[in-house]
């Protein structure tokens, strides 16, 4: 079979895009996909999303998301940017949209390839002496720290990530380091990688919650510097926890090509 895709990129958190209205792609099929991610025998990703119909006739598309390792996996906010941009060069969409993915509904607008998605709403922080924990979409374990730029990432990261803190699910692991009153840089571990990313969009968005819940900022909109590009996360906290949280960024094509599997 030959397979048409495309190739994205959000802060440097990169993607295999595939238009699965037709159902080209077998969403069990997790070896082909793991190969599709392979950067020395396949594409080369991060993950791989399928653009499908929703069941939902109130959605412009349905998202599916799989990690590198070839498994379906829980939300990417990143690539759910990345594929707000895709819609658009589809001509699914134009400058808003509303799709369902893993987690739920999500909202969107896309301006002069500025993509900002709505987020789900977060209830509950847990805020330990040494790290938060919570879970915009994708579970980040979230600790704030000095001179990230020198830690080991996928090291220490895996070391949490696999302790029995989190047991078999893991959990993603972000590094933090305070820029400024409103900024923060960020470098990221990801289960479904096992590798340090780029860029991370639950990732920065658990960060820039996790820093308002404890106190290391005040500000309702946080930048977050990552190795991959800036972000900006913005939200309202309320009695409840969270809401109203947007995830914004660039989102870009980066080239269109043909496979054979």
């Amino acid at each position: 079979m030959k397979l048409t895709f495309y190739k994205y990129q959000g802060t440097g958190n990169d993607f295999v895009m595939v238009d699965n209205r037709e159902n080209k792609i077998s969403k069990n099929d997790t070896k082909l996909i793991n190969h599709l991610c392979d950067r020395k025998f396949g594409i080369g990703a991060d993950g791989l999303i399928l653009l499908e119909n929703s069941e939902d006739h109130k959605d412009d598309f349905k998202m599916v998301y799989f990690n590198a390792d070839g498994n379906e996996s829980s939300m990417c906010g990143n690539g759910g940017r990345c594929l707000v941009a895709f819609a658009k060069y589809l001509g699914i969409i134009s400058d808003t949209a509303r799709f369902t993915a893993v987690d739920g509904v999500h909202d969107a607008t896309i301006n002069d390839g500025v993509v900002s998605l709505k987020m789900q709403d977060v209830s509950e922080i847990l805020d330990n002496e040494d790290f938060l924990f919570l879970n915009t979409g994708s579970p980040h374990h979230v600790v704030f720290s000095e001179e990230i730029k020198l830690k080991d990432i996928k090291k220490e990261g895996a070391e949490i990530r696999y302790s029995e803190r989190y047991g078999e699910a893991g959990t993603n692991v972000n590094f933090v380091e305070g820029v400024s009153a409103d900024t923060f840089s960020v470098r990221t571990y990801e289960r479904g990688v096992e590798d340090e990313t780029l860029s991370c969009g639950t990732g920065v968005t658990a960060v820039a919650l996790a820093a308002y819940e404890s106190g290391k900022t005040t500000s309702e909109k946080v930048n977050l510097k990552t190795p991959g590009g800036e972000l900006s996360v913005t939200f309202k906290k309320t009695d409840k926890g969270f809401s109203d949280i947007w995830l914004s960024g660039p989102a870009v094509q980066v080239f269109k090509g043909e496979i054979e599997c």
